[in-house]
């Protein structure tokens, strides 16, 4: 594992078998199997040569060198190199997590446990990484990014009732809006729900107000 500086962009693994590890970006970063890159991850479901971060004028771009099991983005399968933005949040095959943090300055050594005292109700959520605890325990395996930008609206308006209309817009975007049916939302919902009450099966954190949307309920601690 590299160490990291204290301003350098940072790649930091999350669910999987690197979960807690971090490395430096500050050249190319080759993950995959063999174990002559950087990040190692030794499962037979990443390929050798399975993607590559490298450091350009422009920013830090990732590409898959052509996987077998692919590369994600935000829930996105890449085809061609994307450069990532902070917060970013990777996916090697279906085994391991990372989240890319453009500097490493603010960070905390152990995300979540250092900023639970920040929280003010059951359920944490830490935006940076994407993650999210209820009580002492984490959602694992995180949640997708529509769930998470689900959950992220409607944290970050305790007790505010959001429309269906600003629910479908931040996550699926204005253009691709149009479309979303009722039925896509209500099992995004539904998904979410199932997802938060694998750990708290007694308390319903999203309250549905018939006729007007959707509120979060985050009991105190």
């Amino acid at each position: 594992m590299n160490s990291t500086g204290s301003n350098q962009p940072v790649l930091i693994g999350q669910t999987g078998p690197l979960n807690g590890q971090r490395w430096a970006v500050n050249e190319a970063l080759l993950i995959g199997r063999d174990t002559g890159c950087q990040v190692v991850i030794p499962d037979r479901q990443v390929s050798r040569f399975h993607a590559r971060l490298t450091m350009t004028d422009k920013g830090i771009m990732i590409e898959d060198l052509g996987s077998k099991n692919g590369t994600m983005v935000n829930g996105n399968s890449i085809t061609d190199p994307v450069y990532l933005n902070d917060g970013d949040y990777i996916q090697i095959a279906l085994l391991q997590h990372f989240v890319f943090l453009s500097s490493d300055a603010t960070m905390p050594l152990e995300v979540g446990m250092t900023a639970l005292h920040e929280r003010h109700g059951t359920l944490y959520l830490e935006t940076r990484s994407r993650r999210v605890w209820i009580g002492n325990q984490e959602v694992l395996p995180p949640l997708s990014v529509p769930q998470f930008k689900l959950l992220q609206l409607l944290y970050d308006q305790p007790d505010k009732v959001v429309s269906r209309q600003e629910l479908v817009v931040t996550i699926w975007g204005e253009e691709e809006a149009i479309g979303v049916s009722e039925q896509a939302l209500d099992a995004l919902i539904r998904r979410l729900r199932q997802r938060l009450a694998e750990i708290d099966p007694k308390h319903d954190y999203l309250v549905t107000i018939r006729g007007h949307g959707l509120r979060m309920d985050n009991p105190p601690e």
